[in-house]
């Protein structure tokens, strides 16, 4: 099974899928994790130019390298984990791109980024995206002293149109399970694990 983690910094993504890696590892369930951007050598160091201040990168370039780490991860880890059996989980996917290069930097045509995302992801959608829902507001007090990337420093209306972008993905695509990630952190665990616990009987 395949499973992604959405929604803005601050929602508790992190948090949550520490949690049901340590759930599934209590139950014998192999499982691998990984962040996108990130994971393999070469997909870390496209993050680390992707998320630094020190560069302007152009809109459409961002979008191209986020790609470009997404296949490098795909092709090396989550395709492979896959067909040995484990579960993959990945701390956000390319319903990240849409949101935050297609909605909110408006970087190329929506169109356009599905299906470059289709291709940077080898074709592999996630069975299961569970999609951490918070106000910008809320975010930003849990953000109030963490020291922000070069994306996290976008104002507050690219993030408004992020969620407005991922709250329509959410809408329309079945895979995605919608947690209110306000809840106290241990409802939400039991939320989450209780979704997975369906799919993995299913």
């Amino acid at each position: 099974m395949f499973i992604t983690f959405e929604g803005i910094d601050g929602s508790g993504k992190s948090t949550q899928i520490g949690h049901l890696k340590e759930q599934l590892e209590r139950e014998e369930i192999s499982v691998s994790l990984f962040r996108d951007p990130g994971g393999p050598e070469l997909s870390e160091k496209i993050r680390d130019l992707l998320l630094n201040s020190s560069y302007e990168v152009d809109d459409v370039t961002e979008l191209l390298l986020f790609s470009s780490s997404r296949s490098q991860l795909v092709a090396e880890e989550v395709l492979p984990k896959l067909k040995s059996g484990s579960i993959v989980m990945l701390d956000r996917f390319y319903d990240s791109t849409v949101a935050y290069q297609g909605y909110g930097r408006a970087s190329v045509e929506l169109d356009k980024i599905h299906q470059m995302n289709k291709i940077a992801s080898h074709g592999r959608a996630p069975d299961l995206t569970i999609y951490m829902k918070i106000s910008l507001e809320e975010a930003q007090k849990r953000m109030a002293r963490k020291k922000r990337d070069r994306i996290e420093r976008a104002g507050d209306g690219f993030f408004q149109k992020v969620i407005a972008g991922f709250d329509e993905l959410a809408a329309s695509n079945d895979r995605f399970f919608t947690v209110d990630a306000t809840l106290p952190e241990k409802e939400v665990r039991d939320l989450i694990w209780g979704r997975v616990q369906k799919e993995l009987n299913n």
